[in-house]
């Protein structure tokens, strides 16, 4: 039975359970990035035993995002229409599907309609965390909120690549595929059982509602009659995507993700092929960056949700750690001018961790896009990053057709400053459309 959200709070403490929602999101996260990422661990072995050109690899790992960009937004209107319990489990479960597959692929064409039914899969995921935020925080944890699930995407990958990488030299990439997958099959039943949106909680008390309501959550989402829900300040979507502060945001989050698609696909073999240093040592070295990037967006949602509480306007307490990690990441050409791997890992950990640092930037479209239409406008902003996973994949592919790796590094440097510009002069004050 709905809880009576019109009790003015009492004098119990406020329970914790939204913390409990946000772990959920980041071990969902985990696994859903390890299934993105395990194909740059393999690539190096896919390519040679396949015989694969630079070409044919860029387009291998393209492929997810050739399905998850354009169905971001139909995948984000399910987002706005789906209880979360019954869509995610269930999303969660086909792109496990699709990963353990992946160990039985045979051919270029198999790896890549795959690849595409992960992605495909995976379309709706990141609008559905921000719909979870969303609902389950107020304004002042929400950047925290979102640091701690979007670190989730580098976390397994710092902590896990070394394992990861261990299982692929020992017992072969598709031994890798599998076990990810399977990991992915069980996490759906356990997510699926273990969620609940706040107005349907059993363990959220009153206090806790009311402390989440008082600061902007959407804690009654799926109940439309309540005065503050979706539909009381309703925007057409027509009109609220002609927003200079939306696409300012779009063209902001395409530049800041070029780095991480650079990451999840060609760094390994960037560090195998082009710098010489030995698969099982890259293992480990490709930690770093990961780690970096984990640190920086801990660090950022922590740093941002502090010069809120201290008085700081929104604008500033959310652009100031975004914009100073997007001028950390253009570092990332440095690398192009040293041949030490220390030094090449050194410039790569510094532009990771501006990465990390930029990466809550998810938490600006729940404070800006109308309450009504959070889920489209996260489709939105994810389809803009995630052509990026088409686009980056490909540019590179075509720049290092003659062996020379540098100007790869320096469009992705490029593309940071280009979303430094954008939140600097595009985007202005940071409010919600209405």
């Amino acid at each position: 039975m709905p809880k009576d959200l019109s009790l003015p709070a009492q004098t119990a403490r406020p329970t914790r359970v939204r913390a409990f929602m946000v772990v959920l999101i980041f071990v969902t996260v985990v696994i859903g990035y390890l299934d993105r990422a395990s194909l740059a661990i393999a690539a190096p072995f896919i390519r040679r035993g396949m015989d694969l050109s630079s070409v044919q690899m860029g387009l291998v790992f393209s492929a997810f995002a050739w399905a998850y960009s354009p169905l971001q937004i139909p995948g984000s209107m399910l987002v706005d229409r789906v209880r979360p319990r019954l869509l995610y489990p269930a999303i969660i479960a086909v792109w496990s599907a699709m990963q353990l597959m992946l160990g039985f692929s045979s051919s270029l064409l198999q790896l890549f309609l795959l690849r595409m039914g992960l992605g495909g899969a995976e379309a709706p995921s990141f609008p559905m965390n921000n719909r979870i935020v969303t609902a389950w925080l107020p304004e002042n944890e929400r950047a925290r909120g979102v640091g701690v699930f979007v670190s989730g995407q580098y976390v397994g990958l710092a902590f896990c690549t070394p394992i990861l990488a261990f299982v692929t030299e020992h017992f072969g990439w598709r031994a890798m595929f599998i076990m990810i997958g399977s990991i992915g099959i069980v996490w759906a039943f356990c997510f699926r059982q273990l969620y609940r949106d706040p107005i349907d909680s059993q363990h959220a008390n009153a206090e806790e509602l009311s402390l989440i309501r008082a600061g902007g959550g959407q804690v009654a989402w799926t109940q439309k009659q309540t005065e503050d829900g979706p539909e009381a300040d309703a925007v057409p979507a027509a009109r609220a995507f002609r927003n200079r502060k939306l696409w300012g945001l779009l063209l902001a989050h395409s530049g800041e993700t070029a780095a991480n698609w650079f990451f999840l696909t060609w760094f390994p073999i960037y560090l195998v092929r082009y710098r010489h240093i030995a698969f099982l040592k890259v293992g480990f070295l490709a930690t770093l960056p990961f780690i970096a990037a984990y640190c920086g967006v801990l660090l950022s949602g922590f740093l941002s949700d502090g010069l809120l509480r201290r008085g700081y306007s929104l604008s500033f307490a959310r652009k100031a750690p975004i914009v100073t990690g997007l001028i950390l990441a253009t570092s990332i050409i440095g690398a192009n001018f040293v041949q030490s791997p220390a030094l090449i890992i050194g410039f790569m950990t510094v532009a990771f961790f501006g990465s990390g640092l930029s990466a809550i930037s998810w938490s600006l479209v729940s404070s800006i896009a109308p309450v009504n239409l959070v889920g489209r406008a996260s489709g939105a902003f994810n389809f803009v990053g995630t052509s990026m996973g088409i686009i980056v994949p490909l540019v590179i592919g075509f720049l290092v057709r003659g062996g020379n790796f540098a100007p790869a590094l320096s469009f992705i440097g490029g593309m940071a400053l280009l979303s430094t510009c954008s939140y600097l002069f595009v985007i202005g004050k940071v409010e919600r459309v209405r």
